[in-house]
């Protein structure tokens, strides 16, 4: 008996997926043009006019493929829309008297650092040696509460944070408010 060895599989650098199933994904035209740029070889051998001319009928063929364009379609302009959402959000940086003397900053917008609400305020709260809490502000979303009166090292902060992620477009904007 002959040990088996294992078998090869290269994935897509875009999909992840297989690179026979990128046809089967929602960004294959994307998919197509990494694989020809990478491999021209197993392109050829698996888009060529030969290898379309496979066991499917013309007609479910044209199925797949009229499907096909419609989910590449809904991915593009999910993606257009995501970066336009990207570029219109702004954060929010509330200052907040507690007491007399007292205030506490909020950070509102922080979603678009995809990044963990907890890890921002540690974050935060060792850059600024002070306390700092995540909660939820009244339209159900996360803030970053931090407690004493640093909004303009935290303005200055979050633009280069924004700076360094490439989100220039983003605006950050500095509300001070007060509580009865």
């Amino acid at each position: 008996m002959s040990a088996v060895t294992p078998v090869q599989v290269k994935y897509c650098g875009v999909c992840s997926f297989p690179v026979e199933f990128c046809e089967f994904g929602k960004k294959f035209k994307k998919c197509k043009a990494w694989l020809e740029e990478d491999d021209p070889e197993l392109y050829k051998r698996l888009y060529s006019e030969s290898a379309h001319n496979s066991s499917l009928s013309s007609e479910k063929e044209a199925k797949i493929s009229e499907s096909l364009a419609k989910m590449q379609l809904k991915e593009e302009r999910k993606l257009e829309r995501e970066l336009q959402s990207l570029k219109s959000s702004k954060v929010l940086i509330k200052r907040i008297q507690r007491t007399k003397h007292k205030h506490v900053i909020a950070i509102a917008g922080l979603e678009v650092f995809d990044v963990d609400m907890k890890k921002m305020a540690k974050t935060f709260a060792s850059k600024f040696a002070t306390g700092a809490s995540v909660t939820k502000n009244a339209e159900k979303k996360d803030e970053v509460v931090i407690q004493g009166d640093v909004g303009d090292e935290v303005e200055t902060y979050i633009l280069g944070l924004l700076k360094e992620k490439g989100l220039e477009d983003v605006k950050v904007e500095q509300v001070s408010e007060k509580r009865k």
